[in-house]
């Protein structure tokens, strides 16, 4: 059950407003209901969020949109002096609730905050604003020749902020990590309203490096305003391939050995699903590497018992990879939480991203098979994504019963549903691995972070101690 049991004392709300509106103008601050209903939400419905319906009951209490850095500190500090929660906000695209005002406050939306500030095409960096959308980006570092490593399903929605702050999993993981990997240096505001800024140098041995302490920290810790980013030269060459498999096990051989011997594709994707066992396949860059890397692993792939299908399937999919983003954006952004709650994707299911060491991948599977099987709830996708140890499960219950009721559905059925993806869950957490991957926690998951994280969280609840006293940062995320 999601719980908040350090609920900020009362605020003096107009002397609030007053006062944000001489830091950032009156246009940019917003009060009334139609405004604070559509920014207290993302993309979890209460429907997925399980055992978190509680922290659906709670809005924002005002919305403030600052222009710079400088504007961000005065705000953070005016909230710490008053003992008033603060949730940044970046395209409100999340898939985990991690923007939830669960305590009221201010939501700091950084939208406004969205240039490209500086291309260095020798060091291949970019240094970007927070609110930046990806897509945004893409289109502005395509005259350098260059492009991010970044490239999520929410490519069109999306901030760069936001997916440093979840470290977010994109198409092109496999050839050049997860969002955080992809960080060469932050500016954050701090708690109490401090600017620090971490060197942009690739290495550095003098002392922690400062970027992970804000790198998936769902802002708990601080709040991003700027990040230097890695960029990359635009391929010269291309090449798409899919390799089918009679057996998932086939394909996982395949995909392990890649790894072993250094194989790094663009795009690695293996999915089994009703249509079968596909590996799609991107390798991109200089032509005599695409060209290499393509033989051997066909010649890998050929070994493990797959066989080549051409190239189409793969096409296909790499150039649909951000429909549903287009299609939330055209459906649901910056719409009333109504209008977005009632987006079920036509039937209830849940999508889940476990990281695992390699050698337990199938063992896991196995597991967690039988432990849904005993649920009647049915696997209709696996899917290893960019590395072996990153292993995805589609979830839907036997019968998927449509009754009358508040959301559509049976209680019975998602109350079953509930129950079972945590049983997989936790049983990746028991066998060394952990539940989440892709997406943070948010609030969907923060009822088994803590189970997770285990005496870590001692360490990490004295570092929001000593940075965050009063708690202002997101509270109720991190399970801090």
């Amino acid at each position: 059950m999601y719980e908040l049991t350090d609920l900020p004392p009362p605020v003096d709300w107009p002397s609030v407003i007053a006062s944000l509106s001489q830091i950032v103008g009156l246009e940019h601050v917003l009060s009334d209901a139609a405004d604070l209903d559509r920014y207290s939400a993302d993309a979890l419905t209460p429907y997925r969020a399980y055992y978190a319906d509680a922290a659906f009951d709670r809005l924002a209490d005002v919305i403030a949109r600052p222009g710079d850095t400088e504007q961000v500190s005065r705000i953070v500090a005016l909230a710490q002096q008053r003992g008033i929660p603060v949730i940044p906000y970046g395209g409100g695209t999340g898939v985990m609730g991690g923007i939830l005002p669960v305590a009221g406050g201010i939501i700091l939306d950084l939208g406004r905050l969205n240039r490209l500030l500086h291309v260095d095409a020798v060091s291949q960096t970019a240094e970007v604003e927070a609110g930046m959308i990806l897509q945004d980006l893409y289109d502005a570092l395509e005259p350098y020749g260059l492009m991010p490593g970044h490239d999520p399903y929410s490519v069109p929605i999306a901030s760069v902020a936001g997916t440093i702050s979840t470290n977010g999993v994109g198409y092109r993981a496999a050839a050049y990590g997860p969002m955080g990997d992809q960080v060469v240096a932050l500016e954050v505001v701090l708690p109490d309203g401090r600017i620090i800024k971490t060197r942009g140098v690739p290495k550095q041995s003098s002392g922690p490096n400062l970027n992970h302490l804000f790198i998936g920290a769902e802002g708990a810790f601080g709040i991003i305003t700027k990040a230097t980013v890695r960029v990359f030269r635009r391929p010269e060459a291309a090449s798409f391939a899919t390799m089918e498999f009679a057996e998932f096990e086939d394909g996982f051989a395949a995909v392990s050995e890649m790894a072993a011997l250094g194989i790094r594709p663009t795009l690695l994707d293996l999915t089994e699903d009703s249509e079968g066992v596909l590996l799609h396949l991107l390798f991109e860059g200089y032509r005599e590497g695409v060209d290499a890397a393509l033989e051997r692993t066909l010649a890998v792939c050929d070994d493990a018992g797959g066989w080549n299908v051409g190239p189409e399937p793969t096409l296909v999919y790499w150039r649909h990879r951000h429909d549903s983003a287009l299609n939330y954006r055209k459906t649901a952004l910056g719409r009333p939480r109504a209008e977005k709650w009632q987006r079920q994707w036509g039937r209830t299911f849940d999508y889940l991203h476990m990281s695992l060491p390699a050698d337990r991948v199938l063992e896991y599977r196995r597991r967690a098979d039988e432990l849904l099987e005993a649920r009647k709830i049915r696997v209709v996708e696996y899917c290893l994504w960019s590395r072996p140890e990153f292993f995805s499960m589609m979830v839907v219950p036997d019968g998927d019963r449509r009754v009358e009721g508040r959301d559509g559905y049976d209680a019975d059925v998602r109350t079953n549903l509930a129950a079972g993806v945590d049983e997989v869950l936790t049983l990746a957490q028991d066998m060394g691995g952990i539940m989440e991957y892709c997406h943070g926690v948010g609030i969907k998951l923060h009822h088994l972070l803590a189970r997770e994280l285990g005496v870590n969280r001692d360490a990490l609840l004295s570092i929001k101690r000593a940075l965050d006293p009063a708690g202002i940062m997101n509270p109720g995320k991190l399970a801090l």
